[in-house]
């Protein structure tokens, strides 16, 4: 059997988070809360029975009180059939295995049931990420994994569909947030919990010449001329729905009743061969 390689350290990212959670920084969780619900309000359905996927519970206790919290662990603690609503809180980022937690959540979905996930797309911190490499190519003569390697938008709607989630949707929304400078940022981020985690990362400190590099660089490259610098914060937005016998189908080709060239008041021309 083919295993699926380890993108996180677990344990590395459960002591990033318990550290986090002493003076966290939760304002990214909170928009991603708002945008959530913003869609949710959207739908026309009552949903009963929801749960929640997520590493930061307490959050999401205060904002859906009556949903089941369970953690984002590679093997979610979610009964099949048993909810309305799944949602997959700004954390599918982290998993290994991101189809294999959206399959999970499809099992635990009744049938026209609503699959709701955010998590941060490709453009998240690209200006950090190119500082990085940039400095510790030129003053190691290497790289290392320091963030992860995030998903684009038109990637992720095809994962809904192999999980067997139907109607899928995809969308995102970019938030960009002023630093006084480049270690602000970094101070943000352990805040966060998010911060490096990766399996494959470097295991020991990162050497002061490359941090004070990347700095540099950051601000030369991205700083707004009065001191200090943009971070850039993709959020995606993704929905699919349990398959039921209620939901529209696509139809059959060639089973039209009407020719679009009538439609669009234009004349229909036929392809040579």
């Amino acid at each position: 059997m083919i295993q699926t390689p380890r993108l996180t350290d677990r344990s590395a990212l459960t002591r990033n988070r318990i550290r986090a959670g002493r003076n966290p920084a939760l304002f990214l969780q909170e928009e991603a809360a708002a945008e959530i619900k913003d869609r949710l309000e959207l739908v026309n359905r009552s949903f009963t029975s929801p749960a929640v996927v997520t590493g930061l519970s307490q959050l999401w206790h205060s904002v859906m009180p009556d949903a089941r919290i369970v953690a984002d662990e590679d093997v979610l603690d979610l009964p099949e059939a048993a909810h309305d609503l799944v949602i997959h809180a700004l954390s599918l980022h982290w998993a290994s295995d991101p189809v294999g937690q959206l399959i999970q959540a499809r099992r635990a979905l009744r049938p026209d049931g609503l699959c709701l996930v955010s998590l941060f797309g490709g453009l998240t911190l690209h200006e950090l990420r190119s500082a990085l490499a940039e400095a510790e190519a030129c003053i190691t003569g290497g790289l290392s994994p320091r963030i992860l390697p995030m998903a684009e938008i038109r990637d992720l709607g095809g994962l809904l569909q192999r999980a067997g989630l139907a109607l899928p949707v995809a969308d995102s929304v970019s938030l960009t947030v002023s630093y006084a400078d480049p270690f602000a940022l970094m101070r943000d981020l352990r805040a966060m919990g998010e911060g490096n985690a990766l399996e494959a990362r470097l295991r020991r400190p990162t050497r002061r010449a490359v941090l004070e590099e990347a700095a540099r660089i950051y601000v030369d490259q991205h700083g707004d001329g009065e001191g200090r610098i943009p971070a850039t914060f993709e959020m995606i937005f993704l929905s699919g729905w349990a398959p039921d016998d209620s939901q529209p189908k696509p139809l059959r080709p060639g089973s039209a009743q009407a020719r679009l060239a009538d439609a669009l008041g234009s004349i229909e021309s036929k392809l040579q061969d």
